[in-house]
């Protein structure tokens, strides 16, 4: 008989019936790809519950997870927590000591698994602050007690008959996780998701991924302490689809040529960063392959699904698929048949010349209280076609969105948070007659289809009382390779204008391509007069799109890279607009002539 999935803990019982793979879970070690079959997976987690019982762990204990990158021991730890009855809190690996105090003391997490000694070390400053008893690590630190340690305590297995009394007594509407939201301002929230909430997500999102059960390979990358990747690691395993971990942002190419994967989740900036190399590389081609490298890629930014451009296009692409954008699959491994993109908007060229290119990406929309999936993209499901340019897809099965009068997204479902986590108040604030507010706005087309259209709490008003929606803007400018990131601001000013980013890796190579005499730091670039005016083209390109009042009037340009272990970005790459306008307050007031 098969397994119901009522809980998390039953997806690797359901793989190890279904499928029982010899490569369930694959980390690299050492420049060694490391597998875990999935009967290995399950008595490793077993042995994690037997040795947290023995340390005296309690149904709704609290036990965190930290981890640099994502690997095999997290997964088993997951795992192994919940079947005690206690619940996993997973924490962002780049975030100050400070929030690790406030998270560790907001869930009162007992104990902690934590990766490597960054991490450890920043643990043991602010360990005596909080309620964490013992921190275990994964990667062997001397001084440090292990995550094996854990894993001996339970290899003797006489008290498993108490773990499965454990597993039993949890219901799937018992708390399983409380995810702390990076959030762009202020204190994370301790987001509550219950076993029903993501189980019931994983089993609606399954109809809509186009993977083959049981043979293909996928490549986990973005961090798994955010929902949107961990949910689609329990989807993999739902799926019988073996688990790769990539070792990092930098050896995700080399890792995709190793494994050739038939899937990978990432956020937009991710594939901005790969069609950005693509594009620099194609410059520095000559003559006919130049040519071709451009008439190819100008070939799939024009591209429309299901054949909407006519023969002739796609008699076109076919040429181009075979003589340019099989190198660019083979860049990622020759074998990817889908790419997910979630976390924020993806840029349209990325959607079209992607797919075209023959590696689509299909984009969908949720939120952490949404467990995550509310609407999603796909080629096609019993006829129903899932794929439109510009949204994120129709709304899954099981779950209800209706537009507020105000444009809010409102969702309802089986996939709601049941809150946020010791604050009553703020849960009552967005769960509304069972809704959940999300604060972004939308429309819903004719054809079911969900587009994003901006964020009620990044919209402001200027002086002169037009409404400004900076991802719009922000959107249509980083079309541009000289510019990095973009950040529009002007809220109660008399006009938007923008602190911008460069592309200083691209901008370098321009520079020596057109022999300009300017030098290549960071700060002679923003400062170059010759670099401002190339900027300030690619912005009133970007305004063409754009109302007047809604127009970028004026820019400054940092000389910091906007990233996560800076503080300008969260874990997902989303901007910290908070931090980033302190960080640059003598930007701001020169913009507005305030001193």
């Amino acid at each position: 008989m098969a397994i119901e999935i009522t809980r998390i803990f039953d997806f690797p019982y359901y793989q190890l019936e279904k499928y029982n793979l010899k490569k369930a879970l694959t980390t690299k070690y050492d420049g060694k790809w490391v597998s875990t079959s999935t009967q290995e997976y399950i008595d490793k987690a077993n042995a994690i519950s037997r040795g947290l019982l023995k340390l005296g762990v309690q149904p709704n204990d609290k036990i965190a997870l930290i981890s640099t990158t994502n690997r095999t021991e997290w997964n088993i730890c997951d795992i192994g927590i919940l079947q005690t009855g206690a619940q996993s809190v997973p924490i962002y690996p780049t975030i100050s000591k400070e929030d690790y105090a406030y998270v560790l003391n907001h869930s009162e997490a007992i104990y902690c698994f934590a990766s490597d000694r960054d991490i450890v070390e920043k643990l043991n400053q602010i360990k005596g602050d909080t309620s964490v008893k013992e921190i275990f690590t994964f990667d062997d630190i001397i001084d440090e007690k292990s995550w094996k340690d854990v894993l001996e305590a339970g290899k003797d297995t006489d008290n498993q008959v108490e773990v499965e009394a454990r597993k039993k007594e949890v219901n799937a509407e018992d708390l399983a996780t409380l995810i702390y939201t990076s959030g762009t301002t202020g204190r994370p929230k301790g987001v509550m998701l219950s076993h029903a909430n993501i189980v019931s997500n994983v089993l609606a999102s399954e109809k809509y991924v186009p993977l083959a059960n049981g043979k293909d390979k996928a490549l986990s990358f973005l961090p798994v302490c955010h929902i949107f990747e961990r949910m689609i690691l329990y989807l993999y395993q739902y799926c019988g689809t073996e688990i790769y971990f990539a070792e990092g942002l930098e050896q995700l190419t080399d890792n995709a040529q190793d494994i050739k994967p038939n899937v990978m989740t990432a956020v937009p900036r991710l594939y901005e960063k790969i069609y950005d190399k693509i594009i620099l590389k194609g410059e520095t081609l000559k003559g006919i392959k130049k040519i071709l490298f451009f008439w190819a890629v100008n070939l799939g930014l024009r591209y429309e699904p299901y054949g909407a451009n006519g023969w002739w296009y796609e008699k076109q692409l076919s040429i181009a698929r075979k003589l340019i954008f099989s190198k660019w699959q083979a860049a990622l491994g020759g074998e990817l048949k889908l790419m997910v993109s979630g976390a924020s908007a993806l840029q349209q060229r990325l959607t079209r010349v992607f797919t075209a290119a023959g590696m689509p990406i299909m984009e969908g929309y949720g939120l952490t209280e949404t467990s995550p999936v509310t609407t999603v993209s796909f080629m096609e499901e019993n006829g129903v076609r899932g794929f439109r340019v510009g949204t994120v897809g129709r709304v899954i099965s099981d779950v209800e969105v209706k537009i507020a009068e105000n444009g809010e997204i409102l969702i309802k479902g089986p996939n709601i948070m049941q809150g946020y986590y010791k604050d009553p108040e703020k849960t009552a604030e967005v769960i509304k007659d069972g809704y959940f507010h999300s604060g972004d706005k939308g429309e819903i087309d004719a054809d079911g289809f969900l587009k994003i259209t901006g964020r009620t709490k990044e919209m402001f008003k200027t002086s002169g009382g037009k409404y400004i929606v900076p991802p719009l803007l922000e959107g249509a400018l980083k079309q541009s390779l000289f510019i990095e990131q973009i950040m529009v601001i002007g809220e109660g000013e008399k006009m938007p204008a923008a602190l911008i980013q460069p592309n200083f890796e691209f901008i370098k190579d321009w520079i020596l391509k057109k022999e300009h005499k300017i030098g290549t730091t960071n700060e002679e670039i923003i400062n170059s007069e010759v670099v401002i005016n190339r900027i300030q083209l690619e912005v009133d390109k970007g305004n063409t799109h754009f109302g007047n009042w809604e127009r970028i009037k004026r820019f400054e340009l940092t000389p910091d890279v906007w990233s996560i272990d800076s503080g300008h970005l969260t874990p997902t790459m989303k901007m910290k607009r908070e931090v980033i306008r302190n960080t640059y307050q003598d930007l701001y007031d020169k913009i507005y002539l305030k001193k």
